[in-house]
């Protein structure tokens, strides 16, 4: 009976010699080319590279990555630190390419959405296409009006609308609308004016109190002088507790003065701060002569008043 071969697990053959490794013959080859390398470390440098070869790529991946790591940070020159100097020559920089709009023209832009044109008709031809906005056919008061409440709710002066028999609104996106007034304070020279109509994105008028107004303050006048409009213009608050009698007679107390230019039109118009809160409705301007216009003096009535004319709380 034939018995299997035995296999000795010896490296060694029967003569002795060592076995050549099972290895891929180029590996063996390379090693065994270099004479300096002795054939048996050949063989095991073989097996071992054969053995560990996707982690020494791993292992020179990162040392080469680590290298270059370090090597850019040692390059790197880290940014000197920002100086007020060089935040100066920024801003100015800035300011002289896309220069800022002015105070005023904020204050204008916030408060131009809630302005309104008032008239006031005599009679009710206005839209008797034969008058053709004739002035001699009709009498008419052109004034200013500020919406305080989205609902339609205008503030102006009793003296734009008192006797008229109709009252026509214009709004900030041109909408038209008949307007009735709803409420007045003649002691206050102040009107509330409800619209039939209104805008869709109708918005209202921020308003401030004047408890931390103080003279020399810059304020806008926004309003229809003359029908024209609207127009703004600039002043400062030039004191505060005014008196002033009216050509109707009526005896204005507690008044705004101001220096920035209202005319007649710029009637029931808002006196805006710069944040472009109302603070007063332009009532009144003082002029010795008879000619109406303005030389520098006007008043307006705080907006504590105007507000209670509407029934609204008191600042």
């Amino acid at each position: 009976m034939k018995k299997a071969p035995l296999y000795s697990h010896s490296r060694r053959s029967a003569g002795g010699h060592e076995p050549p490794p099972a290895d891929s013959a180029d590996s063996v080859t390379a090693a065994l080319a270099d004479p300096s390398i002795p054939p048996r470390r050949a063989a095991r440098l073989s097996r071992f590279t054969n053995r560990w070869r996707r982690p020494l790529w791993l292992l020179s991946a990162f040392t080469l990555f680590a290298f270059g790591g370090v090597t850019q940070h040692l390059l790197w020159t880290a940014p000197e630190p920002l100086t007020q100097k060089d935040i100066d020559i920024a801003v100015r920089h800035s300011l002289e390419h896309d220069p800022a709009p002015s105070p005023y023209a904020r204050a204008y832009a916030l408060i131009r959405p809630s302005v309104v044109r008032v008239i006031g008709l005599s009679d009710d031809r206005d839209d008797d296409p034969t008058v053709n906005e004739d002035p001699k056919a009709h009498t008419r008061s052109t004034g200013t009006g500020v919406v305080i409440v989205d609902n339609g709710t205008i503030l102006t002066n009793l003296h734009v609308v008192v006797g008229a028999r109709r009252i026509k609104v214009t709004f900030f996106d041109g909408h038209e609308s008949e307007a009735s007034m709803v409420g007045a304070q003649p002691e206050n020279d102040l009107a509330v004016l409800r619209a039939k109509s209104i805008p869709d994105d109708l918005v209202a008028a921020t308003m401030r109190g004047t408890g931390d107004l103080l003279p020399g303050d810059e304020v806008l006048a926004v309003g229809f002088p003359f029908g024209i409009g609207p127009s703004a213009s600039a002043g400062v608050v030039s004191g505060l507790k005014r008196q002033f009698r009216a050509p109707e007679g009526v005896r204005l107390t507690n008044l705004i003065q101001f220096d920035a230019a209202a005319n007649p039109g710029n009637s029931g118009g808002p006196l805006v701060t710069m944040d472009g809160s109302v603070v007063g409705i332009v009532t009144a301007i003082l002029n010795p002569g008879d000619q109406g216009t303005f030389i520098g003096i006007g008043f307006a009535v705080p907006i504590e008043n105007a507000a209670a004319a509407v029934g609204m709380p008191p600042f």
